[in-house]
C-alpha cells in the first residue's frame, strides 16, 4: 500500500524468487519485471470460501470477482507478513495465514511470484469498501463455478486450479 501519493516499493526477485533490488510497482510492471504478491485464501468453520467483489473504481480489475485477498510483498516484509497485514487491511481480520504454495504467475497485468495463503475465519468480517464491494461464502462447487465466469480476476483462475489440484492430492490444509 502506498501513503499518500508515495510510490509504492517492491522487491524486484529473479526466476528462483532471490531478490535482485528495490523498484516501485508501477516501475516492475512497465518493466515486466518479476516481484511478489501475497494472497489469501479465507474459509469459513463449514469450509466454505469467501469471495469478493472489486469495487467499479478499483485501479486493477475494477467489478471483477476474487477468492483472494491481497496485494504486493513491502520491502523487507515476507510472504506471510504481507498476507497478514492484507488481511487486516482489507477484511479486518487479525490472524496468521498459513502459506500453502507459491508459483511464477504469468499476470494479465504483469508478471510476479504469488505466495498462496489460507486462513480459517470464525468470527465476523469488516472489509473495506475501497478494496471490495461486495462478499459472500461459498461452498466449493458455487466457487469453482464462479470461476470460470468472464468477471473472475482471470489470475485468480490459475491459483484456483493449482490450489485445487493440491487438495485433490491431499497437500492442502
Amino acid at each position: 500500500m502506498s501513503v499518500s501519493g508515495e510510490e509504492e516499493l517492491v522487491e524486484r526477485v529473479d526466476e528462483h524468487d532471490e531478490i535482485l533490488g528495490v523498484v516501485s510497482r508501477s516501475e516492475a510492471i512497465r518493466h515486466g519485471w518479476l516481484h511478489r504478491i501475497a494472497t489469501v485464501v479465507c474459509r469459513d468453520p463449514a469450509g466454505r470460501t469467501l469471495v469478493h467483489r472489486r469495487p467499479d473504481h478499483a485501479s486493477r480489475f475494477p467489478g471483477r470477482f476474487n477468492w483472494m485477498l491481497g496485494g504486493a510483498v513491502e520491502v523487507g516484509e515476507s510472504y506471510e507478513e504481507a498476507a497478514a497485514r492484507e488481511l487486516a487491511e482489507e477484511l479486518g481480520v487479525r490472524a496468521s495465514p498459513g502459506l500453502v504454495f507459491k508459483f511464477p504467475c504469468a499476470g494479465a497485468i504483469s508478471p510476479y511470484w504469488l505466495g498462496l495463503h489460507e486462513v480459517v475465519v470464525s468470527g465476523p468480517v469488516e472489509p473495506d469498501p475501497e478494496e471490495i464491494a461486495w462478499h459472500g461464502w461459498l461452498t466449493d462447487s458455487e466457487l469453482a463455478d464462479l470461476v470460470r465466469h468472464d468477471d473472475f480476476v482471470p489470475d485468480a483462475r490459475e491459483a484456483f486450479d493449482r490450489y485445487l489440484a493440491l487438495r485433490h492430492r491431499g497437500n492442502a490444509r
